[in-house]
């Protein structure tokens, strides 16, 4: 079949939104979206000296809280399709579950919710977790991959994920690369 004869996938049928995704427990721990905005993550961020973006209306955010404490939370910074997963940062895991596990438990909902979204892309840095990220399908991507609205986050290395039905990774504008190369 010649390329231009194929026709796109079509997107799978839409879900709930993150927002109407129902709370779950694993090992006393509750994981949820972040209803009120994204406070208390971010201020677990601050906690945890991470690096967090400016707050946007169309954030995504979820929590985990054990004992009525929060005890873990990630956010992802969205640009149009795409979106940059900052965490996930564990501060305490309640007995019995190791923070990777808690950590992993929070990036689960998160992917649900964004297959869910017009997200098609999610950009990640490692932060020594790559055996979560490729876990939950996110493969390394060269630095170039990024859209210009999410570049310069502190960091080093990235991955993507995509959105099932999606094959592609977002080329980067070789016209912008020219341009600072100065060509």
């Amino acid at each position: 079949m010649s390329r231009s004869a194929r026709r796109p996938v079509p997107r799978p049928a839409a879900e709930p939104a993150a927002r109407d995704l129902e709370p779950r427990t694993w090992q006393g721990v509750t994981f949820r979206p972040c209803q009120a905005g994204a406070a208390e993550v971010r201020n677990l961020f601050k906690y945890a000296g991470a690096w967090i973006p400016e707050p946007t209306p169309d954030e995504l955010a979820w929590e985990a809280e054990a004992g009525g404490r929060l005890v873990g939370g990630l956010l992802v910074e969205r640009r149009g399709a795409h979106g940059f997963v900052h965490g996930p940062v564990v501060v305490e895991s309640p007995a019995g579950a190791e923070p990777l596990d808690v950590a992993d438990q929070l990036l689960a909902p998160l992917l649900a919710a964004a297959a869910a979204t017009p997200l098609d892309t999610l950009f990640t840095r490692p932060q020594g977790l790559d055996r979560l990220w490729v876990r939950r399908g996110f493969v390394p991507v060269p630095e170039a991959s990024l859209p210009s609205g999410l570049r310069d986050r502190p960091g080093i290395g990235l991955f993507a994920w995509r959105r099932p039905g999606t094959y592609a990774i977002s080329t980067p504008d070789e016209e912008a690369s020219r341009r600072r190369r100065g060509r």
